[in-house]
């Protein structure tokens, strides 16, 4: 059988690997000039890059011989202790390693979804118990040391995931009661919320530090370091509390509606149908308020707490190392960054079950 061609039909190029690429990096003006200046970024990069990777002293023990290449890690491995624990005795570090494995344990054991609930609070409860145990000690056999040798990473993660555990659900009830029908409690709710998002986190943590010892009476005695987390929860709670209150407008009236026709009591209503949609909604803007909050825990030490940020500065501070300032604050922020990836990339996790179950 013969087939003849319809003379007036179109040829169609044949389709290669490359197009699409070319297509991407190349296909309008714009595209080529983004795909121009990240080239030429990266080839300024380059040195930078061999400075860190293939230039770099990993192993060179000389303070004087470390820095004659590119960076010069051995600092932070001679530092490395100060660095994750800072001034707390080197002879009880193991009891802060051992917290900081604990707050690692529990996070992964929480992203778990079937095991939320009431016994993951309790479970949380005693973690909490056991890291400030280990931490103080005083009791079980275990040398006491005040909060004022408390530093390092132990210290950062306490500060972030103990602040926004105890600000969710004080901005669960703020963003309820702000969308509430009782005018004081609203009126309450929206004076905290808009003044505390009106202020900078470096005011209240100098409120916190400074004023409120002189602000409560004399015998009342709050440590530094429980009102720097005070000041960080009410900061979070105020933003997760507006981030909550968006999904809460988000959904549809109907709803509560058909709940109180049915009988079913408000507050059942709230736990079991509205916030887990409400929540569900707004995943993308908790996470960023999640990441900001746990970089904002390196402003501490303004008010005096000896966090990750504090130690590595004060390991660079050592004379016999020539000045290894970027190499500290490199390797804090790949610290930070290891963090914030993975809370970001738990919640795209999480919004990709969210869409399987309702496209479902």
């Amino acid at each position: 059988m013969i087939h003849i061609s319809d003379p007036e039909t179109p040829r169609l190029p044949p389709r290669t690997p490359h197009r699409p690429l070319l297509k991407l990096f190349f296909g309008d003006v714009l595209s080529a000039a983004l795909t121009a200046l990240a080239l030429v970024a990266v080839f300024m990069l380059l040195p930078g890059l061999n400075w860190v990777t293939l230039d770099a002293n990993w192993a060179v023990a000389d303070p004087d011989l470390c820095r004659q290449g590119g960076a010069c890690w051995a600092f932070i491995r001679a530092k490395l202790n100060l660095i994750l624990f800072g001034l707390y005795p080197p002879s009880e570090q193991w009891r802060a390693g051992l917290v900081i494995v604990i707050i690692l344990a529990m996070i992964l054991v929480s992203l778990w979804p079937r095991v939320w609930g009431g016994r993951l609070l309790l479970v949380w409860a005693g973690a909490v118990a056991a890291m400030l145990i280990l931490m103080r000690g005083g009791m079980l056999g275990l040398a006491p040391v005040p909060t004022s040798k408390w530093g390092g990473l132990p210290v950062t993660l306490m500060l972030a995931t103990l602040s926004l555990g105890l600000a969710f659900p004080l901005a669960v009830l703020l963003a309820l009661g702000r969308r509430g029908r009782l005018p004081i409690a609203r009126a309450v709710c929206v004076t905290l919320i808009e003044l505390v998002r009106g202020l900078p986190l470096v005011g209240l943590l100098f409120v916190a530090a400074i004023l409120l010892p002189l602000l409560l009476p004399p015998d009342w005695t709050v440590d530094k370091l429980g009102r720097t987390l005070a000041a960080l929860t009410i900061f979070a709670a105020a933003y997760l509390a507006e981030v909550i209150r968006g999904g809460l407008q988000g959904l549809d009236t109907g709803q509560t509606e058909a709940a109180e026709a049915l009988g079913i009591p408000y507050w059942k209503t709230i736990w079991h149908i509205v916030l887990p949609q409400a929540i569900q909604n707004v995943i993308p803007p908790l996470t960023n308020t999640a990441i900001v909050m746990v970089k904002n825990t390196s402003l501490v030490l303004i008010v005096g707490v000896f966090d990750m940020l504090s130690a590595a500065r004060s390991a660079a501070t050592d004379p016999a190392w020539p000045a290894p300032y970027a190499e500290s604050y490199l390797f804090v922020a790949l610290i930070y960054f290891a963090i914030c990836f993975g809370i970001s990339a738990y919640s795209a996790h999480l919004e990709r079950g969210v869409r399987a179950r309702r496209h479902s």
